[in-house]
């Protein structure tokens, strides 16, 4: 399942996009792990790589629906993760530029402004980057206290005042999309403004990146009815549905740094000699690696899954608007509990300046915390409780799907409300296709949650009680991740082997938090009854652990970044 830059063909995508994916290594692998890392460290804002974005359109390709602009351009999201997750393998940065372009556009493409799109397909074509104006220094992305205030001055002119905080790209985008509302009250607005623009005041770099999150203030900026791209509640709508989109991203960021993050850390331990033992030779080495191992493969297989229901969503479908924030959530924090399992194997080695992981180490910290802390995702994911336990719907089964086709309901979802409508397919079916007795235990304890929400559940005060909810949270979590894993396990035929110990560690994650739930000061007794028999011990099989550490240490000196 590992992306391996000299290795993976990308064959599930068609010709023009391998080729996008594999030029994009052939760009870092040319760049070198000595410049790479350099860059990173002296804070270099990366222009030789938006020069080859521009130069072979990519973000042309992948960001312009299709009939905007180049014949084979389409916003494609199987396309989209396997990008984000190499340019995640080579840096936070890379996947950074990319990640606050495809926000900024998000609005574009909702509008029906077709004048913007236009602009913004010509913007794309000639290698711009782009920008999404939501957040603000003192309300963060609490966009109900929008201070940036659009003023009508009559002839269907508007001026622009405010300031905004934590804006990727802001330094050189082509176009901004801005939130912000309207002076006399009539709502709220999405317009674009140039960041070259007189008016555009670039205040700073909030950051120490190499990225350029900037603080800028708008001040009269002028504005046309050709720069509004929503007003009202259909610029609600689309701030929160271009989060939905895209933020899925951030689990293939996490996934990119964790992959070769462990790849640095495999070559350096199978090939390091103290005590006269090599150091995966030591048993507690061996068991870091391959949770590293497991967890990071259980992220990739969720993911890929998630994306094939984002692909074929639709007004009657949107059971993407649970697996979406799972992966911007989910899987990010995954990612850092990869790195702190590979940390601990490489130790002091992780410092080194001239390490990839170096930069892993600090970047896979920042990807559960951009746009939303996982609290604000786990808020979002709990309103689709009632209906994932106690009522299913039918839905068709979903293949995998890598079709090469434009991804257009996505920018058609309308209205945000309604989530708690949303119904799912059966879990179960998922969960009674494999008899691993690791996945039996899992469902053991399924069931033991199911019966504690309907017999112990949250009461009127737990449920206002973030901290409370937020293991309830977590334990769902895993349920449904747990699902879609087992889902793919049997799509990509993954072995028995690893599908139990994807199990193993996910039996035990859910004993640590049914054991947070237990000590929660506000757990009755009867929600610390259920707790409490929802603890169970892993089944160990050393046979089968064995195996999967082979696996792993097959992975020495498979890959090295050309220095």
């Amino acid at each position: 399942m590992l992306l391996h830059p000299g290795k993976t063909d990308f064959a599930h995508l068609d010709a023009e996009s391998q080729k996008i994916m594999l030029d994009t290594i052939a760009f870092f692998e040319k760049k070198g792990k000595i410049k790479l890392t350099e860059d990173d460290r002296n804070l270099v804002w990366y222009a030789d790589f938006l020069e080859f974005v521009k130069s072979e359109k990519i973000f042309a390709r992948l960001m312009t629906p299709t009939g905007y602009g180049p014949a084979d351009s389409r916003w494609d999201t199987s396309r989209i993760a396997a990008f984000t997750e190499v340019l995640g393998f080579y840096g936070l940065c890379y996947w950074y530029t990319y990640q606050v372009s495809s926000l900024g556009l998000g609005p574009v493409w909702m509008s029906d402004n077709e004048a913007a799109k236009q602009k913004a397909a010509a913007l794309l074509n000639d290698g711009h980057i782009f920008a999404f104006g939501l957040s603000e220094k003192e309300h963060g992305a609490d966009i109900y206290s929008s201070d940036m205030v659009v003023t009508a001055t009559g002839d269907g002119k508007y001026t622009a005042s405010g300031r905004k905080y934590y804006i990727g790209n802001g330094n050189k985008a082509g176009m901004v999309s801005v939130f912000g509302r309207m002076a006399d009250g009539s709502g709220y607005v999405f317009f674009a403004v140039d960041s070259q623009h007189p008016n555009y005041k670039l205040i700073k770099n909030v950051v120490n990146s190499q990225s350029y999150v900037s603080e800028f203030e708008l001040v009269n900026y002028p504005l046309t009815k050709e720069d509004i791209l929503h007003t009202g509640e259909a610029a609600w709508d689309a701030a929160l549905n271009t989060v939905n989109i895209n933020k899925y991203n951030l689990g293939w960021g996490s996934i990119g740094i964790c992959t070769h993050a462990f790849y640095e850390a495999i070559n350096h331990a199978a090939n390091r000699n103290l005590y006269g033992k090599f150091v995966t030779d030591f048993p507690h080495i061996r068991d870091l690696f391959i949770k590293a191992y497991t967890r990071l493969t259980a992220m990739k297989l969720f993911a890929l899954r998630a994306t094939d229901y984002m692909r074929t969503s639709s007004a009657d479908d949107r059971r993407y608007l649970l697996y979406n924030p799972m992966v911007k959530m989910k899987v990010t924090t995954e990612g850092e509990h990869v790195v702190n399992a590979i940390w601990d194997v490489v130790a002091a080695k992780g410092f080194e300046k001239d390490m990839y992981f170096n930069m892993a180490a600090k970047d896979i910290r920042a990807l559960p915390k951009l746009e939303g802390t996982v609290h604000v995702n786990m808020a979002l994911i709990i309103k689709f409780m009632p209906n994932y336990f106690f009522n299913a719907g039918e839905f068709a089964e979903i293949p995998a799907y890598h079709n090469p086709v434009n991804d257009a309901f996505l920018f058609k979802q309308g209205p945000t409300k309604g989530l708690s409508k949303i119904r799912f397919h059966d879990y179960s079916k998922a969960y009674d296709s494999v008899n691993l007795p690791n996945v039996n235990l899992f469902k053991e304890q399924i069931a033991l949650f199911k019966e504690a929400l309907m017999m112990a559940g949250p009461d009127a005060a737990q449920q206002k009680d973030i901290d409370f909810l937020l293991t309830i949270g977590e334990l769902f979590t895993l349920i449904v991740y747990g699902q879609l894993i087992l889902e793919n396990a049997a799509i990509y035929n993954i072995s028995d082997d690893m599908t139990d110990q994807i199990f193993e560690v996910m039996v035990a994650d859910f004993s640590r938090f049914a054991l947070e739930l237990h000590n929660k000061p506000s757990s009755s007794a009867a929600q610390m009854e259920y707790a409490f028999k929802m603890i169970r011990k892993p089944v160990a099989d050393k046979d089968r652990t064995e195996r999967i550490w082979k696996e792993v240490y097959a992975l020495n000196g498979v890959y090295e970044m050309r220095k």
